[in-house]
Parts: structure tokens; C-alpha cells; sequence
């Protein structure tokens, strides 16, 4: 009896194995840009690509490694790094606040919930001669518009965790007693986690989109400074440089952001884990 009783067990959990996604590919998200870069080369080298359209990648490494050896390279990236930190940082304190006061109060939700649904609908970009007449041209505007952005990422997913909690997780809570403070901390917070980690990932992102618009206007410095420079002089080699530059910090925080996530969320049971 107990055997025949065990063949269904085993037969569902194979067919629930080839209904997954199968198993993580070491290193796999990096072979798309390496599949990308691979392309490019080929296609440099047989002479279908126009260099002055877009550069051999062998050109873009020699123009890196020059920036890099007068030292242009770092001081532009570490300009570049300190408004994205800093803009990310204030907007994720105000957008993850703001949640908290919407999604956890009817008043604060009133409130707020309308004005920053008004303010997702604006274009964030477009306040940018506003925010130069208020703030001048300097480093303010831009770790404005940067926090402007991520706030907005920010409150729009960490809301939806916050009010999207499952309504017999506040039935299990009622029946066990649960105080107001050790339901919020026990059961909405740890139950937003997955919507506030994908809204970090997404402001990463904006944060760095964002940049590369600002720092085009009015700059003096900067890896967008850099490629504004570039456009000038036709030096398509410097562009192409700041792009791969965006994408890669922008790869490498998405990856370390999937990385905490991993670990926060190690009690989540998801196809991609």
C-alpha cells in the first residue's frame, strides 16, 4: 500500500520539475552582452559596419585605455557615481517614507496616494527648466531630478506591497491576536519585500537614464560632459565608451541588487530561485 501510494507522489513531483524553468546557468546573464560585443566584432572586422558610424571595439578599448592613463576617465566616473548615489539615496528615503504613510494609514493615503499618482503622470524630464530656474544650473537640479525619479519608482511599487497583502494573512493575524505594531513588522513589511526589491532595481535603472540626460545640459563634468565633448569633435569612439560605461554600472547594480535580494528573500520559493 505504501508503495502504490508513493508513485503519484514521484510521477507529479517529476512533472512539476519539467514544468519549471530548469536550472540556473552559471554566469548566463552575461551572455547576451558578450553574444552583443561578439556580433559587433564580426561584423567590424568583415567591414560591414561604417566606423564613423560606430566604431571596432578594439578602437573603443584603445580610447578607453588613453582616458584612462591622463586620468579623464575616473574623474568623469567618480563625478558621475557621487550625483547617482546621492540622488538615488534621497529618493529612496522619500519614496520608501511616503509609501509607508500611504500604505499604512486611510489618511495618509489620501493624502498622498493622488498627488503622487498625479506626479507619475507627469514626465519627470519635463520639470527640468522648472528645477533650473528654481535651483540654477549647479549639482542641486540634478540630484533633484535624479531622487525625483526614484522616488516616484520607488512609492509606486513599494505601495503596491504594502496594500496588496493577502487578506487571509490579516484573517491568520486577527485569529492569533496580533498587536497593530507586530502585524506591521511580522506580516505587511516581509510581505512587501518582493515588490520593494523590484522597485530598487527599477530606480537603479532610472537613476542612471536619468543621468545621462542631465549631464548633458549644462555640465562641466561627468561621463555625459564627456560624450557631450565627443558629439562636438565627431569622436564617436568617446559615446560608444560612455554608453558601455552606463550599461555596465547600470548591469553591475541591477546584479548586486539581485544578489541582496536572494539573501533577504531566502524564505521565497519562486520559479527563478
Amino acid at each position: 500500500m505504501t508503495l502504490v501510494a508513493a508513485r503519484p507522489a514521484v510521477k507529479a513531483t517529476a512533472r512539476t520539475r519539467k514544468l519549471g524553468v530548469g536550472r540556473p546557468i552559471p554566469y548566463g546573464r552575461i551572455l547576451g552582452p558578450l553574444l552583443v560585443i561578439g556580433v559587433w566584432a564580426a561584423a567590424s572586422g568583415a567591414g560591414v559596419l561604417d566606423p564613423r558610424v560606430l566604431p571596432e571595439p578594439w578602437t573603443v578599448v584603445s580610447t578607453a585605455r588613453r582616458l584612462i592613463a591622463d586620468g579623464t576617465l575616473q574623474s568623469s566616473l567618480a563625478i558621475s557615481l557621487q550625483r547617482a548615489a546621492l540622488g538615488f539615496a534621497v529618493g529612496a528615503v522619500a519614496g520608501i517614507g511616503l509609501a509607508l504613510v500611504a500604505g499604512l494609514n486611510r489618511i495618509g493615503e489620501a493624502v498622498v496616494d493622488g498627488w503622487m499618482q498625479v506626479q507619475r503622470s507627469v514626465p519627470t524630464l519635463g520639470l527640468i527648466p522648472l528645477m533650473i530656474l528654481w535651483l540654477g544650473i549647479g549639482e542641486e537640479f540634478k540630484v533633484v531630478i535624479i531622487a525625483v525619479v526614484v522616488a516616484v519608482i520607488l512609492y509606486v511599487q513599494a505601495y503596491a506591497g504594502l496594500t496588496g497583502i493577502d487578506s487571509r494573512y490579516v484573517e491568520l493575524a486577527e485569529t492569533v491576536h496580533l498587536g497593530r505594531a507586530a502585524f506591521i513588522r511580522k506580516v505587511i513589511l516581509p510581505g512587501a519585500l518582493p515588490n520593494l526589491f523590484v522597485g530598487l532595481r527599477l530606480a537603479v535603472t532610472g537613476s542612471w537614464l536619468s543621468l545621462v540626460v542631465l549631464e548633458q545640459i549644462n555640465a562641466t563634468s561627468g561621463i555625459g560632459y564627456l560624450m557631450f565633448q565627443a558629439q562636438n569633435y565627431a569622436q564617436t569612439d568617446v559615446i560608444v565608451l560612455g554608453l558601455i560605461v552606463y550599461g555596465v554600472f547600470g548591469f553591475v547594480s541591477d546584479a548586486l541588487l539581485r544578489i541582496v535580494e536572494r539573501r533577504v528573500l531566502s524564505w521565497r520559493r519562486t520559479l527563478s530561485s
